[in-house]
């Protein structure tokens, strides 16, 4: 008798479509059965003694609320007995003659509303206590966690937010959640994990308490997902994602030097293929749209064999020795809004001549989606921000310039230590990459039929804040263009990065950072940008809310509150055009 280990996940959703991603225990055929009678059906596939099946469902009709149930081999698994959650529901836009969102402020139908974030650490120490019943047991113990002890880091902004759509369903809520990176902390694992490890093998043996291979990666899925807050808002709410670096390791794909020094360790090669094979699993395919599902040759090699593993790690093979053969970015269409999510991690080039964010074909594609036209608002995601506070952007510009030799052999090796030590691998520390998107935005904000808004949404950096670029000479987009930084969902800030940035912004650590770029000998940024939000430290999530060629920002930040309980409280609101 099958069993649900892990989800459902509502990902791909349209006005007639959806897919639901789940994990079973056992090989089996997955239905998904909607109240309106819709319906479908997918055998399970097998990576590394595992069984999933992404669910198609089509027929839906635009602009429902439908609410849904799983069974494995006709056995009902979700919802879970005794939920304390409402039904879980695949909401479609449309119905209104347009091709927005649900609506919900002011019963404007055409609204859409984009939740976004990063860098969610999944344990604190109540949590753990799930992990065995539900990642063993399937659909028992799955209630809410009435005994939580004191969270180190703050309460967990997507708990938070599921817990007010909870209370409230017929209120607005997300559209889509967009997780910006750093889904799961392959580097950094919490204390249950790490007992769990030392069960499994000996942790004085590289890599110690870091993960080694698949079955360890589903662990950190399994207490990730397993959260009972999070596990419903993950059926109700569509999501996509795209990795960062602790999705493998921090500062993953740093320099040649750092990947060569990986590449001779005997622990990394099955660290980065179980990486790669567990993305493509876990969040890569329920980010594509059917169609796009239905060309994907590694889908098909995997689900055509009766275990697909050995075809999954020679794809996550071939992507990590060449990763101009594996595309992660992707896109996705709401109506007359366009996402990009854009692979800032597997696609580097990292020769100190050529170096660059995107390789020259992952560039390409990015610049064509871009420019097509065609959308009101145009949001690219990128787990790193393009838009640094000035201190911290010529500081890595400037040791790029050190690392590529321009100042002499003795300066490039101090650069590259300093690069590993101090994190300076951003937009900012590929400079031509920094400037050629500068480009791209002033050219897709000046196309025929330009959106309204061009927004750079990304983590990462542990803390919130709006800034916006500007143009030398007036040459600017027709677009407003904004970068907006929300990170992280649920981790520690610590006290460097609160003064770091803070000082980064001021005119004390512009002046500095000026002095940074003098020594690199440094051109001139493309663009000048200024901070108008921010900076905000806390557990927080985005969220834009886009009507037609309108767009409004909320900031919201998970709170604990006096009494016992958590809430998200708006600390940010504003209207970005008029």
């Amino acid at each position: 008798m099958a069993r649900l280990r892990l989800g459902p996940l509502l990902r791909y959703v349209d006005g007639a479509r959806a897919t639901v991603w789940v994990e079973a225990d056992r090989p089996c055929t997955a239905e998904v059965r909607c109240a309106d009678g819709t319906r479908g059906t997918a055998r399970t596939f097998q990576v590394a003694g595992h069984h999933y099946a992404l669910v198609p469902v089509e027929g839906l009709r635009p602009g429902t609320d439908t609410a849904y149930e799983v069974t494995l081999d006709d056995r009902p698994v979700w919802p879970l007995p005794d939920s304390p959650f409402p039904a879980s529901t695949i909401r479609t836009p449309g119905g209104d003659g347009t091709d927005g969102g649900d609506g919900g402020d002011g019963g404007d139908t055409a609204a859409l509303r984009v939740t976004f974030g990063s860098c969610r650490w999944a344990a604190p120490p109540a949590k753990t206590s799930h992990l065995h019943d539900l990642g063993h047991r399937g659909d028992k113990g799955a209630g809410r966690d009435t005994g939580k002890e004191h969270d180190p880091v703050g309460p967990d902004a997507l708990d938070t937010l599921a817990a007010r759509i909870a209370a409230d369903p017929a209120a607005p809520r997300p559209d889509v959640l967009l997780l910006l990176g750093d889904q799961v902390y392959a580097d950094e694992v919490s204390q249950a994990t790490r007992r769990w490890l030392a069960a499994r093998r000996d942790l004085s043996e590289p890599p110690g308490d870091q993960v080694a291979d698949y079955e360890e990666y589903t662990h950190l899925y399994y207490e990730s997902w397993l959260d009972p807050e999070v596990r419903w808002l993950l059926s109700t709410v569509p999501s996509c994602m795209i990795f960062d670096d602790h999705d493998v390791i921090d500062d993953w794909n740093t320099s040649a030097s750092w990947l060569a020094e990986m590449r001779a360790t005997p622990w990394w090669r099955e660290r980065i293929l179980s990486g790669l094979m567990s993305y493509w699993v876990y969040q890569h395919l329920g980010n594509l749209p059917p169609e796009e599902l239905a060309r994907d040759e590694v889908y098909a090699a995997v689900r055509a064999t009766p275990d697909g593993t050995d075809a999954l790690r020679a794809h996550a093979a071939t992507a990590d020795a060449d990763p101009t053969t594996a595309r992660w970015s992707y896109r996705r269409d709401f109506g007359r809004v366009r996402l990009l999510m854009v692979d800032t991690r597997a696609a580097r080039v990292l020769d100190e001549d050529k170096r660059a964010m995107l390789d020259p074909g992952e560039a390409a594609w990015l610049r064509e989606q871009a420019l097509e036209g065609g959308c009101d608002h145009l949001l690219i995601g990128t787990s790193l921000p393009w838009l640094l506070p000035h201190l911290i952007h010529d500081a890595e510009g400037w040791n790029a310039a050190l690392c590529r030799g321009e100042r002499g052999a003795r300066w490039a090796r101090f650069g590259e230590d300093l690069r590993r030590r101090a994190d300076l691998e951003h937009w900012a520390a590929f400079p031509t990459s920094f400037d050629a998107l500068a480009a791209l935005i002033a050219d897709a904000g000046s196309v025929a039929d330009a959106p309204a808004t061009v927004c750079v949404l990304s983590g990462d950096v542990h803390h919130a804040y709006v800034a916006e670029p500007t143009w030398p000479g007036g040459g600017g987009p027709d677009a407003r263009v904004l970068q907006l930084t929300c990170s992280p969902v649920h981790n520690s800030i610590p006290a460097s990065i609160r003064v770091g940035f803070r000082f980064g912004w001021s005119r004390v650590g512009r002046a500095l950072g000026r002095r940074f770029a003098r020594h690199g000998r440094l051109p001139r940024a493309a663009v000048n940008w200024r901070r108008t939000g921010g900076p905000w430290f806390g557990n927080h999530l985005m969220t834009l809310t886009l009507r037609g060629r309108s767009a409004e920002l909320r900031l919201d930040r998970a709170r604990a509150e006096k009494g016992g309980g958590e809430r998200l409280e708006t600390v940010e609101r504003t209207t970005l055009t008029p």
